[in-house]
């Protein structure tokens, strides 16, 4: 018999917390039935695939995730900003490593314009980076730089793939010193000149 008050964010939430337990790529909708004690089928009221699902969890561990952040950067500008971001960012990937994987995974644009989470992920990303002065294009290639750093640091960690005896949060505090030297320092793409044309 199904339990009583099952819906689509309790599925979420316990699928969030599976995928913790076990790894997102090993979270399904039989092991999710298991937890409930009820069968597959049962889930297809509320879920409409495996695909619904693990966008709900990534949709979950992404609000998550930036409300972490949000509340490490109220207040703060700058490189006090970044390091703030990134620290709350990496406490996020390790304590949650199954819902942080679910935050990697593509989402359909219209679900992420739909999502306040989302939306509130892109401001305070953005709003931190305009402090630095930069516009687009510059912006999106700064996200990206701040993503695969962030992103490839922390999946290297999680793994111990880390092996020099130089201790792993050193060198993440140097990281964000570098990267905070490179958005204050950016490139900026400017036109080139033309010299003014003399009259004939």
């Amino acid at each position: 018999m199904a339990r009583a008050g099952l819906t689509a964010d309790r599925l979420a939430a316990a699928a969030a917390e599976l995928a913790d337990e076990v790894g997102f790529e090993n979270v399904s909708l039989s092991a999710l039935a298991r937890h409930f004690g009820v069968k597959d089928a049962s889930l297809y009221s509320h879920v409409r695939n495996l695909q619904d699902l693990r966008t709900r969890v990534a949709l979950l561990a992404g609000g998550e995730m930036i409300d972490r952040i949000a509340a490490a950067v109220a207040g703060r500008a700058g490189k006090d900003a970044l390091v703030a971001f990134a620290d709350a960012y990496r406490e996020y990937a390790l304590q949650h490593p199954g819902r942080y994987a679910a935050t990697q995974m593509r989402v359909d644009q219209a679900l992420v314009a739909d999502s306040a989470a989302m939306r509130r992920t892109a401001e305070i990303t953005y709003g931190m980076l305009r402090a630095y002065g930069l516009e687009e294009p510059d912006l999106t290639d700064a996200v990206r730089l701040l993503r695969s750093t962030f992103h490839g640091y922390c999946a290297l960690e999680s793994t111990g793939a880390f092996g020099a005896p130089r201790a792993v949060q050193e060198s993440w505090a140097r990281a964000i010193d570098a990267l905070h030297v490179a958005l204050a320092h950016w490139p900026r793409n400017e036109q080139v000149r033309q010299p003014p044309q003399l009259s004939p």
